[in-house]
């Protein structure tokens, strides 16, 4: 049985601990204020979840998802980390992260710098360009004609097909948008960030998605 630690448990994080225990995955969720801040999402998830500190999330995560506001991403734990699959939901905000000159200038990627961070580590992208919300609302099963797509993004063949039976489990299709160095097409203001997209509708957007300098 896999277990699925959870750094970081606001509107994406806990939406994904819903849908791991909804499919039978054990769930460790953990945040920056402590277990004792988790416990009313703890008894929601039920016997399958428990709340746990951020080193002790990951250490008991098989795959491990990393939630937390980009300015935070040094402080994930590094050893713990070694060797597994780390799903990462981050987008960069400067209004809330301060400025960070290497994704202001587009030298580099939110995904490249966790990997950077997490050198062991199998560091995919998924999960940032959709609501919270509609992680509720749009999974249908496999096969729906129209069914929502994700985009994902990293260098391990095999850490991504991971992450890619996972979202079918949630729901949703997969589009590989790559290596990390391509998750800019799937950031803060490009055409595939938030709104429902096919596969299909997807692959457009990220062909079409501009740099920012380019805007």
């Amino acid at each position: 049985m896999t277990t699925i630690g959870l750094i970081g448990a606001g509107h994406i994080g806990s939406q994904i601990a819903r849908f791991a225990v909804a499919n039978d995955y054990d769930v460790v969720i953990s945040n920056s204020r402590g277990p004792g801040t988790l416990s009313a999402l703890a008894a929601e998830l039920g016997p399958r979840a428990r709340a746990a500190t951020v080193v002790d999330a990951a250490n008991a995560g098989d795959i491990v998802v990393v939630s937390v506001p980009l300015k935070n991403y040094r402080a994930v734990p590094v050893e713990p980390l070694a060797g597994k699959i780390v799903i990462d939901t981050n987008n960069y905000y400067p209004e809330r992260d301060g400025h960070i000159s290497e994704l202001d200038n587009e030298s580099t990627t939110t995904s490249e710098l966790l990997q950077a961070h997490l050198p062991t580590s199998k560091v995919v992208k998924a999960f940032n360009h959709i609501y919270a919300a509609a992680l509720t609302t749009d999974g249908q099963p496999a096969g729906t004609k129209n069914r929502r797509a994700l985009v994902i993004a990293g260098d391990d063949e095999g850490a991504k097909a991971t992450v890619t039976r996972l979202l079918n489990q949630f729901g949703f299709d997969t589009v590989d948008a790559g290596p990390p160095k391509e998750g800019w097409r799937i950031q803060r203001d490009t055409p595939g960030y938030g709104p429902r997209r096919t596969a299909e509708e997807l692959r457009r957007d990220l062909a079409a998605a501009k740099r920012y300098a380019d805007q």
